[in-house]
């Protein structure tokens, strides 16, 4: 055997109790488990490498279901973001925006419009267009493995543009075709941004056809849907019965309740969820597990203020007329694109700005409109923001559903990051396992784990099991924590001192090494 992890106690991912024993590890999977006080005459696996893990819990990888490292994964080799989590697979491809399929000029404005999302990508090589040429450039190995969703409002940009209109039948044809060869070069599925532009210009009718595709490959539907404010259930409810008529898989991205008008309201979605579930329907969530948001200064902004596209947008906030309007539609009425909630300046604090003259604003919060809109027109639409609108009871009662699972929705960009990026896994584990108790700790784990890659549809990952892939996570339950805060958001978790993937260490005695064992995950 290439590795035994000895006397660990695994927490192996099915919700069930853990238990001690030894692990082996061979050629990338898990080769046997040696239960404590096994028959006699079961000898103990021996190998070329013996890990003493006493004190240690061993679980399988942690799966991000909601991640934007589409470039930092080729930007920075290390990524001990995830790594250090014990993050062994992230989602990409989030909120219908990310970087394939494409044309030249489809390129440039996703460039563009996600640069607060991920940088502009000028130290990036983009050498790809296809969802496949995507994942082909993964393959050249980086940190953890990646599975990538079909970005929707990307697709209406390249067959559309940024117009507010219904498609024409020859524009709905090309997103089905573009839709179906990204399932068909290794896409899991399709998600979408229905609160960014241009996506959120796309009617229920476009959307159930798209989702028609992607239930042809098996994928699901990962919609950041309509409003997490004002209507929030009925958004949730309209996502619901669009993939129950389009009959495609739902999972729900950051299913939070937020804004004032949602304070409390957790079990009125879960209930809504609880209906269509024990009617048949195929639906899952993640959420991660902190109060604020975190998004783009500019996506707060009504739909109407970015039809045709960054320049566009930026002409119209350096119009005083325009300028009036917007701000009237933000701060009086709600815009769409603050989730027909008026917004509440107090609660917008800066996170990341693109031009380094505007750095002074990280960390402040937005004083008013005359604040938002120098930075919007400085920065070129760059700026980041962390929004302070979450509830605490919301967060613990969703995480204990039945269909849940941990998605850290983490950007990554910014000198000031949300510390989910950095976080949520850890945080999850100490403080809502261990000091809170809101979860046990093998109900957490499955969460994070097995629960993901059902919905993945993986056969190899999300257990620890004789035969899977050994994506392995081994953390210390008395201490693992977050470390990473409002303050400080950048600092490695404590407590994960190692990670594997395919067998190989990625994270060993708390340092990452240089193993670039990841690789694209693609749909079977």
């Amino acid at each position: 055997m290439d590795l035994v992890i000895r006397d660990v106690d695994v927490v192996d991912g099915s919700g069930g109790d853990a238990y001690r024993a030894d692990v082996a590890v061979d050629g990338g999977r898990i080769a046997a488990i040696v239960k404590e006080g096994a028959a006699a005459g079961c000898q103990r696996p021996t190998a070329r490498r013996v890990l003493d893990a006493e004190g240690l819990a061993l679980s399988p990888g942690f799966i991000d279901m909601h991640a934007h490292s589409d470039l930092a994964l080729l930007r920075d080799p290390d990524h001990s973001a995830k790594a250090a989590q014990g993050v062994t697979l992230e989602v990409l491809g989030q909120d219908g925006l990310s970087y394939a399929p494409v044309d030249d000029r489809t390129l440039a404005e996703v460039r563009r419009a996600i640069t607060g999302w991920n940088g502009d990508g000028s130290d990036i090589d983009f050498d790809w267009r296809t969802v496949g040429e995507y994942l082909d450039r993964l393959d050249r190995g980086i940190a953890v493995n990646a599975a990538y969703l079909i970005p929707q409002g990307t697709v209406r940009m390249y067959a559309v543009g940024w117009d507010d209109r219904p498609a024409t039948d020859a524009e709905l044809n090309r997103m089905r075709q573009l839709v179906a060869e990204g399932m068909e070069q290794g896409a899991v599925g399709m998600s979408s941004g229905l609160t960014y532009t241009p996506g959120m210009y796309a009617p229920d009718t476009e959307l159930a056809q798209l989702c028609e595709v992607v239930a042809r490959y098996g994928g699901y539907y990962c919609p950041h849907h309509r409003s997490y404010g004002a209507g929030a259930l009925q958004a949730y409810e309209e996502m619901v019965a669009l993939t129950r008529d389009a009959g495609c898989a739902l999972h729900l991205a950051h299913a939070t309740m937020n804004f004032g008008v949602n304070k409390g309201r957790a079990p009125e979605l879960l209930a809504l969820l609880d209906r269509a579930l024990d009617a048949g329907a195929d639906i899952s969530l993640d959420t991660y597990p902190y109060t604020p948001g975190c998004t783009t200064l500019v996506a707060l902004l009504p739909s109407w203020a970015s039809e045709g596209g960054p320049e566009a947008i930026l002409a119209r906030l350096r119009d005083e007329a325009a300028s009036e309007r917007i701000r009237h539609h933000l701060e009086e009425i709600g815009s769409d694109g603050c989730h027909g909630v008026p917004v509440e300046w107090e609660t917008v604090e800066i996170s990341g700005v693109s031009d380094p003259g505007l750095v002074d604003f990280v960390g402040r919060r937005v004083d008013g409109w005359a604040t938002a809109r120098r930075l919007l027109v400085e920065d070129r639409l760059g700026t980041t923001i962390l929004q302070h609108v979450g509830h605490e009871e919301n967060v613990r009662t969703i995480m204990r559903h039945r269909v849940h699972t941990g998605g850290s929705d983490g950007i990554l960009q910014g000198l000031k990051p949300h510390p989910r990026a950095y976080g949520t896994f850890p945080h999850y584990l100490g403080r809502y396992v261990r000091e809170l108790g809101v979860l046990s700790l093998e109900e957490c784990v499955a969460h994070l784990t097995s629960r993901p890659a059902a919905r993945l549809r993986l056969p190899d990952r999300g257990l620890v099991r004789e035969g899977y892939r050994a994506d392995l996570v081994l953390f210390d339950p008395t201490t693992v924590a977050a470390a990473s805060t409002y303050d400080t958001p950048r600092r490695l978790p404590v407590g994960i001192p190692h990670v594997l993937i395919d067998g190989r260490f990625v994270m060993e005695d708390g340092k990452r090494t240089d193993a670039l064992a990841g690789r694209s995950i693609r749909s079977t």
